[in-house]
């Protein structure tokens, strides 16, 4: 159980970090303050359920596709979260696609990079202990 909530809060920081370093790269991505944790709440949970349920379909029916999940979920979790009124705002198509690029791979190191930190500050804790 702290497992999973630990990977959810890693998962919550790094959708937080891609949030907001596509609302600075992209000048047609707006992330407005007061909806900005609700944003992160419901890109981070669409998220967690779409990627497992987009895999499932696209291993059925699209095997081609299989390299491109972490995209599409992503994208869908972006759309998920923009029909949320006052969190993110997204203009044009362009815009959409390289939010989708810059959030993928920004939460995708984050999860990667913050989880290896935890993990080895808890085999820190071990040797230690």
């Amino acid at each position: 159980m702290v497992r999973l909530l630990i990977s959810f809060a890693i998962s919550l920081v790094s959708a937080a970090l891609g949030l907001l370093i596509a609302a600075w790269i992209l000048e047609d991505f707006h992330v407005e303050p007061g909806g900005f944790i609700v944003a992160v709440l419901v890109f981070a949970i669409a998220q967690a359920i779409l990627s497992p349920f987009i895999f499932n379909v696209a291993r059925q029916y699209a095997s081609a596709l299989l390299g491109g999940i972490g995209l599409v979920s992503t994208f869908v979790a972006l759309l998920i979260a923009s029909l949320f009124p006052g969190g993110i705002r997204v203009d044009g198509v362009v815009t959409w696609v390289l939010a989708t690029l810059i959030i993928w791979i920004v939460t995708a190191l984050g999860i990667w990079l913050l989880g290896l930190w935890w993990l080895k500050g808890r085999r820190a804790e071990r040797k230690g202990a």
